[in-house]
């Protein structure tokens, strides 16, 4: 018991050297046992095993770690969450553009075809002058402008 465990300490120790040195050999001596070693053995068959170093590469280095990878999703997610709430307000001023048009050439429109417009004030109704219809173009006449025309930045 006492030889198996020194030769299993010896070749744990061993393990660290042999990992890396260039070329690990493996072999079957006449008894049986089986046998590694950095240098191929005289009059026996071998065969060259690949060992791993345990040592980073440098892909290795690079590659992000799982903490990395999960702080760039969010991070992806949080970018996503943004354009997707900057979209939605695009559109909804999209809409209120195409509102504040269809409303204001429906008022040139009734405007240009009536001669007279009336109003309610304070509960009473009159009619516009000819000068107040007038601002009342200009003012619809720049709503629809500013609404209908290409997109101003």
């Amino acid at each position: 018991m006492n030889k198996k465990t020194l030769t299993l300490t010896l070749l744990l120790a061993a393990t660290p050297g042999i990992a890396m040195s260039a070329s690990v050999y493996k072999w079957t001596d006449e008894n049986g046992l089986t046998h590694f070693g950095d240098r191929q053995p005289a009059g026996a068959q071998s065969e060259k095993v690949n060992v791993r170093s345990g040592t980073a590469s440098d892909s290795a280095s690079e590659r992000p770690t799982p903490q990395q990878r999960l702080n760039q999703l969010e991070e992806q997610q949080q970018a996503d969450a943004v354009s997707r709430r900057q979209a939605a307000e695009e559109e909804a001023r999209q809409k209120q553009r195409q509102a504040n048009c269809e409303t204001a050439r429906t008022n040139l429109q009734v405007i240009s075809n009536n001669a007279r417009i009336r109003i309610e004030e304070n509960g009473e109704q009159r009619y516009l002058s000819q000068e107040e219809i007038a601002e009342q173009r200009q003012k619809f006449e720049e709503i629809a402008d500013k609404n209908c025309g290409p997109k101003e930045s």
